[in-house]
């Protein structure tokens, strides 16, 4: 399994460490220090079935600073996340073509 992992983050703390006391062998992708491509992250909405904006942090100040908006088309806001990492909603697991994001922190037990 790949986790996308923020460690100063509680939500993907919790969620490394549920894996990790099943036995999952996870590795880990430190999204802001190794920020995904543009592809990466068309393949992690395609895996995740979501909208792309549920794949957002749109509280970050980043989403505002750059006249990001809800109504945004899903283009302009992927290329967001691929200059802003910050903005990619996290934890994000990724397990056999399929992803969840970790939120609540059980979600990525779904994949195994």
């Amino acid at each position: 399994m790949i986790l996308w992992h923020n460690p100063r983050c509680s939500k993907s703390r919790q969620a490394l460490a549920l894996l990790q006391a099943r036995g999952v062998d996870v590795t880990i992708r430190r999204y802001l220090d190794d920020p995904p491509t543009l592809a990466e992250l068309e393949a992690a909405q395609v895996a995740l079935t979501l909208p792309v904006i549920e794949m957002m942090r749109v509280k970050e100040p980043e989403f505002k600073a750059m006249g990001l908006c809800r109504a945004d088309d899903a283009a302009t806001l992927l290329k967001a996340m691929a200059e802003a990492p910050r903005l990619i909603e996290r934890p994000v697991a990724f397990q056999d073509g399929k992803a969840v994001i970790g939120r609540p922190p059980e979600r990525v037990l779904d994949l195994i």
